[in-house]
């Protein structure tokens, strides 16, 4: 019997702490290769058409879009596309998938649960995102960190609301705005100011472009 071939990783660019353990723990698993490090976001498409990884592991917050993580899935099947963000909500990580990654992790996930995720990506699978328990609070404006500190802003793309992923939904199903303002039992200028604010966040002018970016996701 052969061996498995191993697994190529491709690693975006990320924090120097984070880089060397990301790059310790794979270097470290016989049956992964680390095939391209430190890849900022300009070079990853060349990169993913030179190399043709198994998965590639992106940075959240070097993300400019949804959509490109959209695009990168699409136009690079034969890989699979693993996002570490700081602390993704229960909602990030549901669009991450939703727009073609197969996890959304957190860069403090344990190595295991990371190299696990890796594994189930390279069979095509998509890790679901566990529930998230939010941060005590300190006081009612300052979100802290288990540690007591306050917590990081936030990097990253700017990512739908619920209420903007609802009507995402009913706009891709091809609704006018009065039927979705039915729908949802809101008024059409609301309608139409989270139709604007879709557009802005994922980097679309018309409903014929909205409608390219399926959310369907891949097997």
């Amino acid at each position: 019997m052969q061996p498995r071939r191993p697994i190529t990783i491709v690693l975006a660019r990320f924090e120097d702490l984070i880089a060397r353990g990301l790059r310790g723990f794979v270097e470290d698993d016989g049956t992964l290769s680390l095939a391209a490090f430190d890849i900022t976001l300009e070079d990853l498409e060349r990169t993913l058409d030179d190399i043709r990884p198994t998965v590639a592991i992106l940075n959240f917050g070097s993300l400019r879009s949804p959509a490109e993580v959209h695009h990168l899935s699409t136009a690079h099947t034969g890989t699979r596309f693993l996002i570490l963000a700081n602390h993704p909500t229960l909602a990030e990580a549901n669009q991450m998938l939703a727009f073609g990654a197969s996890a959304c992790l957190s860069k403090e996930t344990q190595a295991r649960d990371i190299l696990s995720a890796i594994h189930l990506a390279s069979r095509g699978l998509q890790v679901l995102p566990r529930t998230v328990v939010p941060h005590p609070r300190r006081d009612d404006s300052e979100e802290a960190t288990p540690a007591g500190r306050p917590a990081q802003p936030v990097s990253g793309p700017e990512l739908l609301t619920p209420r903007e992923a609802d009507v995402l939904a009913h706009l891709q199903e091809g609704q006018s705005n009065a039927e979705i303002a039915h729908v949802l039992h809101v008024g059409i200028e609301t309608v139409r100011t989270h139709r604007r604010n879709i557009y802005r966040k994922l980097g679309v002018r018309t409903r014929r472009e909205l409608a390219s970016l399926s959310t369907q996701r891949r097997p």
